[in-house]
């Protein structure tokens, strides 16, 4: 076969496709209605699929930058349940239910004492109603040692100073206010060197925060800060300690530090075995690897469950489809009647079905867009500085799947068109 030969081959074949094109966007402007509710199912796929990774991507790069944002200069040793991972959520649950108490003062002060660690703090959680006046608020109570307010370089005052060492070591009943929670019990007022009650008892505030904001679902404005010490004694009744904070002179050496912390704690709670041990010790690097972890997984499963959404919206493609085939058996009679081919036949309702999915693909990428811009001012009108950007990843899945879903449930009623004889078509009319 000659050059010539190519090109009057290749001229047939686009001449066939452009005819097909043609034909099946006349076919979808003249049924614009059924066009619509066919494109229905795939747009709310692909909306789907581009809002999970990008409204996910967006609270990730939050709650990472958040942390990040207490310096990557630290490591945290908190309790752990034995015989259990130190990312397993089993955790958390046993450090705040208080199941794990093996965890002390004590031995955050000897990790304290390694040469790669400056300033520490170790902290426990809880809550209480504090009052002044007539006015009262359920608050969280953040129980820390003095050196909270050194590593913490989020904590800004607006008044006053934080307690010290000293005042931790007396049990001084003090506090240091949020924010939010100056306000709600003081107004205007300067509340330092005033007295609020928690549980019926005065502890002087010697100092209030400015605004804050919060970290995930974490408002440190609504907080109260006082002495560990205080709280372990006169507030919850407990001697352990649930997490420590500490900052390392030079994060080039996270690891080794690490592993002296390690060391450390196992001669403190004279552990041999690693499997026994009832702390964990993280840097923020850890931390992060495992919110990239979990974001991951939740990812995944939430992509394939909004996946469903667009197989149903394949199946109501082939559906509308199948009974435009049936409406339009005297079309397809005649055109075969006048020489049209088989292929001729499957590319005009295939090309239907993919220009039905592509422009879905479209508008749900255009929807998806406009809904994480309407998302990402909402966030940031509530004070969370998240940007919700589009994934192009989610972009390329949603495209991608509107295409292959209109190859695939088109392929099926275009054959059944493709197939129809002539006379038996015409004979149905």
């Amino acid at each position: 076969m000659n050059n010539l030969d190519f090109e009057i081959l290749f001229l047939y074949i686009m001449h066939e496709s452009i005819v097909s094109i043609k034909l099946a966007l006349n076919n979808l402007r003249s049924n614009k209605g059924r066009t619509i509710l066919s494109m229905l199912g795939i747009v709310i796929g692909v909306v789907s699929v581009i809002l999970v990774l990008s409204l996910g991507m967006g609270m990730k790069n939050y709650i990472v930058g958040q942390i990040e944002s207490f310096g990557t200069d630290i490591i945290q040793v908190e309790a752990k349940v034995p015989q259990v991972s130190k990312n397993s959520a089993r955790n958390v649950q046993g450090a705040i239910s208080g199941s794990v108490t093996t965890l002390k003062i004590d031995d955050i002060e000897a990790v304290g004492k390694l040469a790669n660690v400056g300033s520490w703090y170790a902290a426990n959680i809880g809550q209480a109603v504090a009052s002044y006046g007539s006015k009262t608020k359920q608050s969280m109570i953040f129980a820390v040692t003095s050196g909270a307010f050194e590593v913490d370089q989020q904590i800004k005052f607006a008044g006053g100073v934080g307690f010290t060492g000293g005042e931790d070591r007396s049990l001084d009943q003090v506090a240091v206010l949020g924010s939010t929670l100056k306000d709600t019990l003081f107004g205007d007022e300067n509340p330092v060197g005033k007295n609020i009650k928690i549980k019926g008892v005065n502890y002087r505030v010697v100092g209030f925060l400015q605004e804050r904001g919060a970290t995930g679902f974490f408002n440190f404005d609504d907080l109260m800060y006082v002495p560990l010490q205080t709280y372990q004694k006169k507030i919850s009744g407990i001697d352990y300690v649930q997490s420590s904070v500490f900052k390392l002179k030079d994060k080039n050496l996270t690891d080794a530090t690490i592993a002296q912390a390690t060391d450390v704690m196992r001669r403190q709670h004279k552990i041999t075995d690693p499997d026994k041990d009832d702390f964990a010790v993280n840097s923020i690097a850890e931390v992060t690897s495992i919110l990239d972890k979990v974001f991951l997984i939740v990812n995944f499963l939430l992509i394939s469950l909004t996946s469903i959404s667009l197989i149903v919206g394949g199946v109501g493609i082939m559906n509308v489809m199948y009974v435009s085939v049936v409406e339009r058996t005297a079309e397809i009679g005649l055109r075969k009647a006048v020489g049209a081919k088989n292929s001729n036949i499957l590319k005009q309702f295939l090309f239907e079905a993919i220009f039905v999915t592509v422009l879905g693909g479209i508008s749900g990428i255009l929807i998806g867009v406009i809904i994480c811009y309407i998302a990402t001012r909402l966030a940031n009108n509530a004070g969370y500085l998240i940007t919700f950007g589009i994934s192009w990843l989610g972009v390329l899945l949603g495209v991608g799947f509107s295409v292959i879903t209109g190859l695939i449930f088109g392929l099926y009623p275009a054959r059944k068109a493709s197939h129809l004889s002539p006379m038996e078509a015409l004979r149905k009319e």
